[in-house]
């Protein structure tokens, strides 16, 4: 009988201790109850095998992939810092760029038709080879009338330049 109790006494103790060790898990997707993308988190057995692994939501913590998913948010911040370089600079370009445009126009002026947000983005794709989104150009109304105006272009989020834009009669 003492034989019986001391099977089931260490029986207990490793079922606890395996329960007290829970698995670790590396996010490959935002789940919004656990976590970012990316982050290693402690998840029960039973949820890391029957619901984040066939969603493909994460994979099992083991040192390869840790690294793995260390040096992959690594290469996003890296790629991420170069953009922002990137539009920093389309943006220093742009400051210094003067885009003309010919319309035609009448004597007084006014435009036969109008300078649109598509045409000023065209027309910054022929000067500096800079594809911007005709959405990211801001102008309020579409230029009507010859002159000279300031339209400002946003290159990425925060990023913005003035661009002088000169509509002159064709």
């Amino acid at each position: 009988m003492v034989a019986g109790t001391v099977i089931a006494a260490t029986a207990t103790a490793t079922a606890t201790a395996e329960s007290l060790t829970m698995p670790q898990a590396i996010l490959l997707q935002d789940v919004e109850s656990l976590g970012e993308r990316g982050t290693v988190v402690d998840v029960s057995a039973g949820y890391l095998r029957n619901f984040l692994l066939p969603r493909k939501l994460a994979e099992p913590a083991t040192n390869a992939s840790i690294h793995a998913a260390e040096r992959r948010r690594q290469d996003a911040e890296r790629a991420k810092q170069e953009a922002e370089d990137r539009s920093r600079e389309n943006a220093a370009v742009l400051g210094r760029t003067v885009l003309t445009i010919p319309q035609q126009a009448g004597d007084d002026g006014r435009l036969f038709g109008s300078v649109t947000t598509q045409d000023i983005a065209d027309s910054i794709r022929d000067a500096r080879g800079i594809r911007i989104d005709r959405r990211k150009v801001h102008l309020e109304d579409p230029i009507r009338n010859i002159g000279t105006y300031m339209v400002v272009v946003e290159i990425a989020d925060g990023v913005t330049a003035a661009v002088k834009t000169m509509v002159v009669a064709a």
